[in-house]
């Protein structure tokens, strides 16, 4: 027998009987308030609206305590959500509250798809929990619930109605939280066009079929508050942390120029109102519509994707294990048919490989041919140039030989004439000195032979006193006024010891015509009226050998 068919039964027989006496059973509501009062609770919520809107203020303001947070900026690329966890103690009473702030929502220029990454976050944390119950082994007890069990969408007080940005958020919204809305700073518009905004933005979402939180009348004791609360949606609200003395208490409230709004005050704002239906009565409707509703919503529709049903097509009923077990063959078959394609797919891909393979390794070969034919042709031109400088070589190496061998015999030959002329100039020279008369002091002309550079007379520097012409050197009087020496561009400079009458006309037709010239100092052109310098006495001397140099 199934167990639904004795689910059924034992329901249909269920009879009421009377107790005799105390039993102890009645301590069961005691019994769960000890259990979750030892366990602790936890409480999430998500503040939705642009920045400005005074969505921390409103937090620090609903729980009586400051909550550290970094102030948000309008330079935001995207929508970014921002969690934070904290550990709050109210009596003997633990709460773990998480307020989840959007970043950045309505600073973009495009807004299309603001909405995106908070439908993913509520879908995240709905999924987290999904896997949690999926688990063989499940430790929901002790599982951080991170599912968002109430929305409060801030509406900024323009006055005038809802903008698109606000309904199109709050229909993707609709189906997977609670959403209360407020119309966030009320103070900012008069009481009756807060009154007419108010209106407006219900007719607005009851148009556009936008489902927002009802508070339930279905429990006798908070039917009647409720229904009245239902009435005075959405909230108008303020937040200040600021507490000023008003009369003889201190009070939160917002000090203006033109007076003061208390934030507790219900005449000024819905504040008290909010708090009381979102912590003191319904906090845990809140969380009792998340997880039965929407997290159930979200659930069903999860695993009907993943192909799990209630009931199979004949409207029987359809057990776990079955669908299991027809889900694992469909996706074993699509396994295999996408294996065999991939297979498939794989071998073409390497037929098309070996393709391309074969032809690189062709025209890498015929790239080789090409090479090794050029370096052939190369290295035979390089041959040839090497044979044909080879023969220059031995060529000029003959030449050279013819050469060295010719002038060999001519030095041979110009030698013996050399010396033939060296002993004629002598004979003469000598012949000269017997018949020359002593010259007195030694005052023998100096003669010095140059070659000025290129065949082109060299400057010769000015002639001291007493001379007539430019002076080099002279052998009588060195040291003396004329011994300035030849000038530095002056070369192959040779002094030879002669008197200009003592050249051989041969011997100075050569010099000259190699290029070089005589100059004889001045006061010797004549032997016989050069006197000696005063304080000297002459002595006769000889002549040096006119090659002495």
């Amino acid at each position: 027998m199934a167990a639904t068919d004795i689910a059924r039964q034992v329901g249909e027989g269920c009879r009421t009987v009377p107790l005799a006496g105390h039993v102890g059973f009645d301590s069961l509501p005691d019994q769960l308030v000890n259990k979750s009062v030892s366990q602790g609770f936890c409480f999430n919520i998500l503040c939705v609206g642009e920045t400005g809107l005074g969505k921390s203020t409103l937090m620090d303001t609903l729980f009586n305590t400051k909550f550290e947070g970094e102030p948000a900026t309008h330079t935001q690329p995207g929508v970014q959500l921002r969690s934070n966890t904290y550990d709050l103690q109210e009596s003997n009473v633990g709460l773990k509250l998480t307020i989840v702030s959007t970043v950045g929502f309505g600073d973009q220029i495009n807004k299309e798809d603001s909405y995106k990454p908070i439908v993913e976050f509520i879908d995240a944390q709905f999924e987290a929990y999904l896997q949690e119950e999926l688990k063989i082994r499940r430790v929901l007890h002790t599982y951080h619930d991170s599912r968002i069990h109430a929305c409060l969408y801030f509406i900024a007080p323009t006055g005038h109605s809802l903008k698109s940005l606000d309904l199109v958020t709050m229909k993707k919204l609709d189906s997977k939280v609670n959403i209360i809305p407020i119309i966030a700073k009320s103070d900012a518009i008069s009481k009756s066009e807060l009154t007419k905004f108010k209106i407006k933005i219900t007719s607005e979402l009851v148009s556009n079929g936008v489902q927002i939180y009802q508070f339930p009348t279905d429990d006798e004791s908070v039917a009647e508050i409720n229904g009245t609360m239902n009435a005075h949606l959405p909230f108008a609200v303020i937040g200040s942390t600021e507490e000023l003395k008003i009369g003889n208490k201190m009070m939160k409230a917002r000090q203006y120029p033109w007076g003061t709004v208390q934030v507790e005050n219900e005449a000024h704002c819905d504040f008290v109102k909010l708090r009381e239906m979102l912590i003191r009565v319904n906090m845990e409707d809140l969380r009792e519509q998340t997880h039965s509703r929407h997290y159930e919503l979200y659930r069903r529709c999860k695993l009907e994707e993943m192909g799990f049903k209630d009931t199979d097509p004949d409207s029987k009923p359809f057990s776990l294990q079955e669908t299991y077990e027809a889900k694992r063959n469909e996706f074993l078959g699509e396994l295999q048919k996408k294996e065999e394609e991939m297979r498939q797919m794989f071998v073409q891909r390497v037929k098309e490989k070996e393709a391309e393979l074969k032809e690189a390794e062709k025209e890498l070969h015929e790239k080789f041919d090409r090479l090794k034919k050029l370096h052939q042709d190369e290295k035979k031109k390089l041959e040839d140039k090497k044979k044909s400088l080879d023969d220059e070589v031995n060529a000029f190496k003959q030449r050279k030989t013819a050469a060295e061998l010719l002038q060999s015999q001519g030095s041979q030959a110009g030698g013996s004439q050399t010396l033939k002329r060296d002993k004629e100039k002598k004979k003469f020279i000598e012949a000269r000195e017997s018949e020359d008369p002593v010259w007195p002091l030694g005052k023998k002309p100096a003669v010095t032979w140059f070659k000025a550079a290129s065949c082109i007379p060299v400057p010769l520097p000015a002639p001291p006193a007493g001379h007539s012409r430019p002076v080099f050197d002279c052998n009588m009087c060195r040291g003396s006024a004329c011994s300035t020496g030849p000038p530095a561009s002056l070369f192959q400079l040779r002094m030879l010891f002669v008197p200009p009458r003592y050249l051989h006309p041969a011997w100075l037709g050569e010099h000259q015509s190699a290029g070089f010239s005589p100059l004889v100092c001045s006061h010797l052109a004549s032997p016989t009226t050069t006197k000696p310098p005063t304080g000297t006495t002459a002595s006769p001397q000889r002549v040096p050998s006119p090659f002495q140099f």
